[in-house]
């Protein structure tokens, strides 16, 4: 799948979680603010496991600079598909995720809200079209204003921060999972696992359908979790 519709799959799952993961996570209903501020959080999340790919979205953010960090994790993971698109990743990167939160608190929580609304804003196309440094300006701009909102109104991000992380993530090996070549669920067990609906990435069934059901989708759950969070708990 293409890094706009990984994003948005990890904004739906989300959104379709949050009412079930609130109790648990936060001991509380999110708040009107948590919840979309979580769906962003999450599409940002489920571009990290592309971090193996030499021109993915992750690799086009910042230049030479996101393009060679990714060919390091590729050469670390095995290649494109690999460690990174595992259960065994999600799992790191998830209780990575925790323990920095556990340790470091409102500083980590601010430094990873940052990087993933980076991630979010850039794929879901928000910022200025192209790839000049204005865009990157502006894609900066809007991380950082986002993570200001969220450190001034959301004091509690924290305690559900985590799971955004395993829930991105997750959404991504569902999208690949969808494709050819599937993707290794029990690396480094080396079978991959397909269902393939999507024949090629980037067709009109994923970018004139898959997406705009799931951007719709996610706009209705967001609001329902939202607004009216008794409607899928009870």
């Amino acid at each position: 799948m293409m890094g706009h519709s990984h994003a948005v799959s990890g904004a739906l799952v989300f959104a379709a979680a949050a009412p079930f993961l609130a109790p648990v996570a936060a001991g509380r209903p999110l708040l009107p603010g948590e919840v979309l501020v979580g769906a962003l959080l999450s599409a940002g999340a489920a571009l990290l496991p592309d971090l193996d790919h030499h021109d993915g979205t992750v690799a086009n953010l910042f230049g030479p600079f996101t393009r060679l960090l990714c060919r390091a994790v590729a050469r670390l993971s095995g290649g494109h598909r690999h460690a990174t698109h595992s259960l065994l990743f999600v799992a790191l990167v998830g209780a990575g995720s925790l323990a920095g939160v556990t340790r470091w608190q409102r500083g980590f929580t601010d430094g990873l809200t940052f990087a993933l609304l980076l991630l979010a804003v850039h794929a879901l196309r928000s910022h200025t079209p192209g790839r000049c440094t204005h865009s990157r300006a502006t894609t900066i701009g809007l991380a950082a204003i986002g993570t200001a909102s969220v450190d001034t109104w959301l004091p509690g991000t924290g305690a559900w921060l985590p799971w955004t992380v395993v829930l991105g993530t997750l959404a991504h090996l569902l999208g690949d999972f969808l494709t050819r070549q599937g993707v290794p669920l029990l690396w480094p067990y080396g079978r991959r696992f397909e269902l393939v609906l999507i024949k090629r990435t980037g067709n009109r069934f994923e970018t004139r359908f898959l997406v705009p059901v799931m951007t719709c989708g996610t706009f209705v759950l967001v609001w329902l979790a939202a607004f009216v969070p008794t409607a899928l708990t009870s």
